[in-house]
């Protein structure tokens, strides 16, 4: 933790770390914002999809910290996750519909787990573990960080992209500096498509209330990638895009090179009255 507080991720910062007769404390500075899965959907559209940007590029920071040498293959061990996964789903006695184009996807695809980096990851990164704090993003429980596939990060957007599909389009922009690489998307399904076989099982011991979420997110998560056949997903707003000229904010549909406007003077805004 001490080497992400070093790349200045806006996050709580570690006061005391010790022992006591419970176990293992940690004293953090107090955040005071509110929680960003409320705030950021009330907010402009433009100004969701800018505070994704950030995300995403707070993201990639947090992955600029390499996994250590010692870290077993990615393949290795992320197939034998997924064995685990399959499993555990198969034996909880619930079932979603469409369970079978999940699962027919993950086999077809494990492939695309071969020769996949290794990083850093803060191990639940999504609109729920922000908050807002005089308008800027604040990243908080690191619990369960870990290392691994940096893009597995990723298996937890499907939080963002239900509050907020503006926030979740430019957290991906942000992270890739504009458009992801279809390999991106290709794997953004099938880490997303795992999760949603384990939150089944996970929901159970939560009861009813968290069995009926998760039944509903992989209704979601399959009309999202039109039933496992299209990697990317239908929230992903392609054609929404915003741009700075001096210092001025511009929407566009797509990215387009504005630099011709200086040749006729700086751009400002100007507001009149009716």
């Amino acid at each position: 933790m001490e080497h992400v507080a070093a790349l200045r991720i806006p996050m709580c910062k570690s006061i005391e770390f010790g022992t006591c007769e419970d176990g293992v404390y940690t004293i953090l500075s107090w955040i005071d914002g509110e929680d960003a899965k409320a705030a950021i959907p009330m907010l402009p559209e433009t100004e969701q999809y800018i505070l994704g940007l950030k995300s995403g590029k707070i993201l990639r920071k947090i992955h600029s910290i390499p996994a250590p040498e010692t870290q077993e293959d990615w393949a290795t061990r992320f197939n034998r996750k997924i064995n685990m996964k399959i499993q555990k789903y198969r034996e909880c006695g619930l079932r979603f519909t469409g369970d079978d184009k999940i699962i027919e996807y993950i086999e077809q695809n494990r492939h695309l787990l071969e020769n996949r980096p290794q990083s850093f990851q803060h191990g639940d990164y999504h609109i729920g573990n922000m908050m807002l704090e005089n308008g800027e993003l604040r990243i908080i429980d690191f619990d369960r960080y870990d290392f691994g596939d940096p893009w597995e990060e990723f298996n937890r957007i499907v939080w963002c992209a239900a509050a907020s599909p503006y926030f979740a389009t430019g957290q991906l922009r942000g992270y890739f500096g504009g458009e992801p690489p279809i390999e991106f998307f290709k794997l953004l399904a099938f880490y997303i498509a795992s999760n949603t076989l384990s939150s089944i099982y996970w929901a159970i011991p939560f009861g009813q209330g968290e069995i009926d979420t998760m039944m509903k997110q992989s209704q979601d998560v399959l009309s999202w990638f039109d039933n496992m056949q299209n990697p990317v997903p239908t929230w992903y707003l392609k054609n929404f895009h915003v741009q700075w000229i001096d210092g001025v904010l511009i929407r566009l549909k797509k990215p387009f090179n504005l630099d011709f406007i200086h040749q006729y003077g700086a751009v400002s805004l100007w507001f009149s009255r009716n």
